[in-house]
């Protein structure tokens, strides 16, 4: 049991399967209920089903966003999940930006589980009794995409046409006109006659997880 005497849910994103299976079955050895995925478009897609107390994930996820970038947009839907920074990095210095709080783990420096399971549940114990409630800010609006409207803001922010993100993705025109319009509605972004959708979308996305590299195009 967690030290407030109930179970504490912990979601892990890690893109190493090795890594994200030790990290995942360490915690679950200490009464946490963990689910783990392997990116941060999964992650977010499965935030609010999870509803976790801390995240656990590395910075380097392989693909946009990063472990940072997820780390926001989870402290914008839930300011008051802790979150821990389990990464290669051999320190914090280099990320100015990471939010108020976490904690940051370097993995060579861990000589046991067991400095894993302090780091999260000392980053636990120090997340205020008091927590202020989400705004409805772009990364919460973010949050409440599906994996696929994620990957569809993606390459809309890449400048992508419908017709090439249908060939990227090996879907129809119109199944892709439709996941297109279904991600803007989410987003409240066909209610304005006055605002174009594509561009609101494009600048949504880049603002918060900033331009998606170049390489992205080629996952």
């Amino acid at each position: 049991m967690g030290a407030m005497g109930w179970v504490r849910r912990v979601l892990v994103v890690e893109d190493q399967p090795f890594m994200r299976g030790l990290v995942a079955e360490a915690l679950r050895g200490a009464e946490f209920d963990v689910h783990d995925c392997a990116s941060a478009s999964e992650a977010i897609s499965m935030f609010a089903a999870v509803d976790p107390d801390v995240l656990v994930t590395d910075i380097d996820l392989g693909t946009r966003p990063n472990g940072v970038e997820l780390a926001h947009v989870v402290k914008a839907l839930s300011p008051g999940c802790a979150i821990v920074f389990l990464t290669n990095y051999p320190s914090e210095a280099p990320f100015s930006e990471l939010p108020a709080g976490s904690t940051f783990v370097n993995k060579s420096s861990l000589d046991s589980v067991d400095g894993l399971i302090s780091a999260v549940n000392s980053t636990l114990v120090e997340l205020p009794v008091t927590v202020t409630p989400p705004v409805e800010s772009g990364a919460a609006k973010l949050g409440a995409l599906t994996r696929v409207q994620l990957d569809i803001l993606r390459l809309i922010a890449e400048g992508w046409s419908n017709a090439e993100i249908a060939k990227q993705r090996g879907s129809s025109m119109r199944s892709v006109e439709k996941a297109v319009s279904r991600t803007f509605e989410a987003l409240g972004l066909n209610r304005n006659p006055d605002v174009n959708p594509r561009v609101a979308a494009a600048t949504l996305y880049s603002r918060t997880f900033g331009l998606p590299a170049p390489a992205d195009s080629d996952q």
